[in-house]
């Protein structure tokens, strides 16, 4: 894997590793948003430092390197060689022919025009046509003083606004979104809020009036937080910030919001490409904010990690998976039964063997035996049930065994049993015979 590291380019940024070859890997993977799958991969053997993707309307792929200084225009069926390639290979420039470590590309879905925002080491927006051709540019490097309309200090990110005709760019070093008219770039405003902190790393608009960015790491000392923006694109306002639930941004680089609204944020760091969407619960809940109406958003995040196999995901694998998944859910309920099975056999075995024995003391001693039996076997049962407990006492019942000593629970001794029956119908035969008559009834008078 590469990295953008200090040494990866000398003082005239050119880059110093051209000797390691391009990256041999898919450099582009597109994921099914609902499982993460890589549905399709392309981009082998053709980057060295890809940083910039965008689509157009045709679903071709727009591509900037910033080692290679140039921007890749690619097909989305898979072949690997451009359809279209503007600047040349290693060769940093400013003029119309060469871009210096160009950041981003958008494609104007109504004109086709491709605006390339240039980039790391040069401070301008450059407008070509749909086949390449130069149109315009605009911008220059930001003065000492504070920065001016029109000045950029590294324009990192672009997004087309074409509900209002608007190009707007993440000026990163400066901290704030610039908007121009697409069509000429004239200036037309500036977003800049205490709470973007000092970077202002990418920014997307979703049709409808919404505008989604994300800032930068703090520096040492600095208090605003890592974390994402939803504004109201007409007034400039904070409608809602958003941060990931269970873990933390560490270095997110771009941002990217669908025509519903869900918003995709890449994490440089991290390794992972974080998704936010609407809760459920709030999709028709509809609130006034910031002079616009906008669905109240509540996110819930999904993550998806960066390491991915390469390899497209079969639709046979898919079907593998959710039978898998449909296993799984069915296993709970086999476990409920399980269980519930096991706690009754041990019910069952218990009633199966008083009635065994109730049936042998019937063949051996016959009916005296029988009378006997029942005499007896209440008062086993009632022991089961516990003095007064109205009810089955497990407890008492295990605590009967040999050898086992629990407190809290009646120790019932089992050992003689059939001795124990003995002697205890016999004392009842002997109080019964030792029993003093009635009184008698005194006669009438």
């Amino acid at each position: 894997m590469k990295s953008y590291i200090g040494s990866s380019f000398d003082n005239r940024y050119i880059y110093q590793q051209k000797g390691l070859g391009p990256i041999e890997e898919s450099t582009i993977l597109v994921l099914d948003p609902g499982n993460s799958a890589v549905l399709h991969s392309t981009g082998k053997n053709l980057f060295y430092l890809p940083h910039g993707l965008s689509i157009d309307n045709n679903g071709n792929y727009w591509v900037t390197d910033v080692a290679l200084h140039q921007v890749f225009k690619l097909a989305s069926h898979g072949v690997e060689s451009p359809l279209l390639t503007l600047g040349k290979a290693f060769q940093p420039g400013s003029d119309r022919n060469h871009f210096c470590q160009p950041t981003d590309a958008a494609v104007d879905p109504a004109t086709g025009n491709v605006y390339i925002s240039d980039g790391y080491c040069n401070s301008r927006i450059i407008q070509f046509s749909p086949n390449g051709i130069f149109i315009t540019q605009w911008g220059e490097e930001t003065s000492l003083a504070q920065a001016k309309p029109g000045q950029f200090s590294i324009p990192h990110s672009l997004t087309m606004v074409s509900d209002f005709g608007q190009l707007c760019v993440a000026d990163r070093e400066n901290g704030r979104i610039q908007c121009f008219k697409s069509e000429t770039g004239g200036f037309v405003r500036e977003i800049r809020h205490p709470l973007f902190g000092k970077e202002l790393f990418a920014v997307s608009y979703a049709p409808g009036g919404l505008l989604f960015a994300v800032n930068g790491k703090p520096h040492p000392g600095d208090m605003e937080p890592l974390q994402a923006f939803m504004m109201n694109f007409s007034t400039g306002e904070i409608i809602d910030t958003f941060i990931p639930l269970r873990k933390n941004f560490e270095m997110p680089h771009d941002i990217v919001a669908s025509e519903d609204r869900t918003v995709y944020i890449g994490d440089a760091h991290a390794n992972t490409v974080w998704k936010f969407t609407s809760t459920e619960k709030m999709e028709h809940r509809s609130v006034k904010k910031a002079g616009i109406e906008v669905q109240e958003i509540k996110e819930a995040e999904a993550v998806i990690e960066a390491r991915l196999t390469n390899k497209p995901v079969s639709a046979e694998l898919l079907k593998k998976e959710e039978k898998h998944h449909m296993i799984q859910q069915s296993s709970a309920g086999v476990s409920f039964v399980l269980i519930t099975t096991l706690l009754i056999i041990p019910i069952v075995v218990l009633l199966a063997i008083a009635v065994f024995i109730r049936w042998r003391k019937s063949r051996v001693y016959g009916a005296d035996a029988e009378h006997k039996l029942e005499s007896s076997s209440g008062r086993i049962l009632g022991r089961f049930r516990g003095r007064g407990s109205g009810g089955l006492n497990l407890g008492n019942f295990f605590a009967s065994r040999a050898g086992y000593s629990r407190k809290g629970f009646d120790r019932l001794s089992t050992e003689g049993s059939d001795q124990e029956k003995d002697e205890d119908d016999a004392t009842d035969s002997e109080e019964e015979e030792s029993a003093p008559p009635p009184p008698a009834i005194p006669p009438s008078s």
